[in-house]
């Protein structure tokens, strides 16, 4: 079976109700005033005619602005790093590292966010129903040309807990976050990546 995965770029407008603008006021507030995250996450990546299903499992820290580390270890080990420069993704089976410029990669991806400072720049916001329990918001990427099509967000009173994406190909990405830890200090090296000796390095 292919894998699937959450890669950076690799991860539908509504009609806006009064009733459900605090959603957009809590992303806001979560990417003004959060400066530092981690959680742990589960991943369920559906593939367009829904008949493929792939679960995965990690942690995601993030230090405001554009550093984050995406730290997959089950099913298969990857690790995606972006350390304001630059973001690294480590494929840890093949020793196989892809590197590419933060502003080309970046743009309107999960990352950019979580974990970027560039709000209303990169996204066009619009609140949702709230729905199992948690209030959503839709982010669609101003940007029309990149591997993203949309993504909602899910809050639990102000607490990051359910990522939804679909990509430019219709696969859908649905991560669940436990363990929400906000605002503590990480160590600056938690984002900094070196690839490791033997690997295969693709990009500049």
């Amino acid at each position: 079976m292919t894998r699937l995965r959450l890669l950076p770029a690799a991860v539908l407008a509504l009609g806006l109700q009064p009733a459900w603008a605090d959603a957009v006021d809590t992303l806001r507030e979560f990417t003004r005033e959060v400066k530092t995250g981690k959680a742990s996450f589960s991943q369920t990546v559906t593939s367009p005619d829904g008949a493929r299903k792939k679960t995965s499992t990690g942690s995601f820290e993030f230090s405001r602005p554009n550093r984050f580390r995406f730290a997959y270890d089950k099913p298969f080990a990857q690790l995606i790093v972006g350390d304001g420069a630059k973001v690294w993704l480590h494929d840890i089976d093949l020793n196989q590292v892809t590197v590419r410029a933060m502003d080309q990669a970046l743009g309107g991806t999960p990352a950019a966010l979580l974990a970027g400072g560039a709000l209303d720049k990169d996204f066009e916001l619009a609140a949702q129903p709230a729905k199992d329990g948690l209030e959503w918001v839709l982010a669609t990427p101003r940007a029309r040309d990149g591997s993203v099509a949309s993504l909602r967000v899910g809050f639990r009173g102000k607490e990051l807990a359910a990522l939804e994406i679909v990509d430019a190909f219709g696969q859908r990405s649905a991560l669940q976050f436990s363990g929400v830890q906000q605002g503590l200090a990480l160590p600056a090296e938690r984002f900094r990546f070196t690839p490791p000796p033997g690997a295969d390095v693709v990009g500049p």
